[in-house]
């Protein structure tokens, strides 16, 4: 039995899932990380091939043609792409993940936008039934607790592996999201993370009326604070806080990264600042106590409330009580609407949903630890001095915050006729009926497919983060063509749409085995930039340009609780979609720019909605054909 075969005996699943935290195994989560696979390099021809494949129903014959010269003079023997592939699977030997670096990089910490609504996913949860401070402060201590009680699984590395068509994940991004903070740089960002080492982080920050606190959420014996002991710590924070504090400091997080981190420089100089952002940086998390939201009618309120979480609503409501660098921050307002943000460098949503499933299933626990008597120090104000410079930078910050909030439109859509139920029914995946019915709408809307972007988790690899999946395929075309055709009889559309959603169920398959395109034309881009050779033609052709511009960028983050992720879009004419498939109904977030004259949230979850149900008619009209 040769060492890798020893670790994967070491690491065999049946074990993991059933230690607690009190049998710890040292080192358990490595061998487990070390028994995953590497992430392929797939083979060059197969990628150029799929490449071609998939402009085909996105760009004109002509500009087809030209790219497919582009791609046979780059897959010549002995040409550029293959000394850029040499030199791609060179680096898959010599690295964990050949991918993993260069993606953080490229895809976050050198991306220059504010990572407010351009970055940072937001998560609406159900509105909790508290209306007054009391059950705002009681619901907090208790997500604490559960934040907590969460860590201790993480800490103890008793995390129940997951799964995925029966092959065990990489658990890495779990262990990336507690105590770390994103850090600006001038022009790149990096990531700092205190949950290592021997000084791990004991306490959390607090921000009420836009004033930070240090709240240390452990006993000195090391046990987490009660719920009925981090209620009463709250109270206190509560009530040194009552004036909301005049210099938001926290916006300057929202800012243009190079901007921020010319203010994060002189905020720094000062010894007493530089304290109280390090104390920010290095806390497990953010807890956000906000002011109430305005009121508004019911059937806007899930929309309002997912722009809170965004982006906070700008500077006059909740937006400067927040830290937008630090990796988790948890929003509960004083009316009773809930959820988070996130920094989205150190992970993909589904460890965050996780994680969020845990605590909010935690909090409808009733409460057993009785707490001690002992007397707790008052939690420490986190204090600033404001210069006019700083000043000065807040103004800036505030006034660019409030124009990106203006602009945002977002949209979100309880889809109430069916859930993931229906398409399981018609042995269809949920998944590639959804992205059907968002290509259907699409097409309708405006005549024609764009490029879409659809996350698929590449966790089966060791340090594995996403590859694209690409909706807009040659079948989902014909399908959503054929739609709206009186030539085509419901039995050809309904075998169309099955096809279209077979061939998004093969892409995926694809994509989740490390053989999808878009990671691969990526690295050989970087690794061309790397070897400082000129660019090849093929990545400064307008087809690659139109391949990469996704208009409908997408993500299905399924939770248990009944709660959806929502995010911007990633050009400024596309739209940004997000759902959470429940059994009974489906939860959607859909965003746009209203500077964008195209673009229009409401309007596309009017055509989604019409979309799914026509899609149901048809294939309740149309018998199961043997395709």
């Amino acid at each position: 039995m040769d060492r890798k075969q020893k670790q994967a005996e070491k690491a065999r699943p049946c074990g993991l899932l059933k230690q607690t935290a009190l049998n710890k195994i040292p080192g358990r989560f490595q061998l487990h990380q070390e028994a995953l696979p590497h992430l392929p390099v797939p083979p060059l021809q197969q990628t150029l091939d799929r490449y071609l494949l998939a402009l085909q129903p996105i760009v004109s014959p002509e500009e087809l043609s030209h790219t497919q010269e582009l791609v046979d003079e780059f897959r010549k023997p002995g040409g550029v792409g293959e000394r850029l592939q040499k030199g791609l699977e060179r680096r898959a030997q010599k690295t964990e993940n050949w991918l993993s670096d260069w993606w953080l990089k490229t895809a976050y910490l050198e991306y220059r936008l504010p990572v407010v609504v351009h970055s940072s996913p937001g998560v609406v949860l159900p509105k909790q039934d508290f209306l007054d401070r009391q059950g705002q402060l009681r619901f907090a201590a208790k997500l604490i607790e559960g934040i907590l009680d969460f860590k201790t699984m993480i800490d103890n590395e008793a995390l129940p592996v997951e799964y995925m068509g029966g092959k065990p994940l990489c658990m890495n991004q779990y262990y990336q999201i507690l105590s770390s903070c994103r850090i600006p740089g001038p022009k790149r960002d990096s990531i700092v993370n205190y949950a290592k080492g021997k000084k791990q982080s004991r306490h959390i920050t607090v921000v009420h009326n836009f004033q930070f606190f240090e709240l240390d959420v452990y006993n000195s014996d090391g046990s987490p604070l009660t719920a009925d002991q981090l209620f009463i710590q709250l109270e206190k924070i509560w009530n040194t806080s009552l004036q909301t504090n005049k210099e938001p400091i926290g916006i300057l997080t929202t800012n243009h990264r190079n901007s921020w981190a010319k203010a994060y420089n002189n905020l720094m100089k000062d010894k007493t600042n530089k304290e109280s952002v390090r104390a920010i940086e290095k806390s497990i998390c953010t807890v956000c106590l906000d002011a109430p939201m305005p009121r508004v009618s019911e059937d806007i309120y899930k929309s309002r409330v997912a722009a809170q979480m965004l982006h906070g609503g700008g500077s006059r409501l909740n937006s400067g009580n927040r830290w937008f660098d630090k990796t988790l921050q948890f929003i509960i307002a004083e009316d009773g609407s809930c959820g988070l943000v996130y920094e989205h460098a150190p992970s993909e949503g589904p460890p965050i949903v996780a994680l969020l499933d845990h605590i909010v299933e935690f909090t409808k626990k009733p409460d057993v630890g009785k707490s001690t008597t002992v007397p707790l120090p008052m939690p420490k104000k986190l204090r600033f001095n404001i210069t006019p410079e700083i000043k000065n930078d807040i103004e800036n910050a505030k006034q660019n915050l409030n124009i990106m909030v203006e602009d945002l439109d977002i949209k979100v859509m309880v889809f109430h006729q069916f859930g993931k139920g229906f398409p399981k029914s018609e042995k269809i995946s949920p998944d590639a009926f959804i992205q059907l019915a968002l290509q259907l709408a699409y097409y309708r809307m405006y005549g024609h497919s764009c490029a879409t972007y659809e996350s698929a988790s590449l966790r089966m690899f060791r340090l594995g983060r996403t590859d694209t999946i690409r909706s807009t395929s040659v079948a989902s075309l014909k399908f959503v063509q054929s739609m709206d055709s009186p030539d085509k009889s419901d039995q050809e559309k309904a075998d169309l749409l099955r096809r279209a959603t077979q061939a998004h169920r093969e892409y995926t398959d694809m994509a989740i085995r490390g053989n999808a395109i878009d990671r691969h034309l990526l690295g050989l881009k970087l690794q061309a930039i790397e070897d400082l050779v000129s660019m090849p033609e093929l990545f400064m052709d307008t087809a690659y340009a139109v391949a990469m511009h996704f208009n409908l960028s997408t993500s299905q983050v399924p939770a248990k609780t009944d709660c959806v992720m929502c995010f911007g879009p990633v050009v400024p004419d596309g739209y940004g979609v997000c759902y959470n498939p429940m059994e009974e109904h489906i939860n959607f977030a859909i965003s746009a720019f209203n500077s964008c004259a195209d673009t229009n949230a409401a309007r596309m979850a009017h055509y989604l909605e019409k979309a799914l149900l026509d899609m149901r008619i048809l294939l309740q009209a149309a018998p199961k054909s043997k395709l």
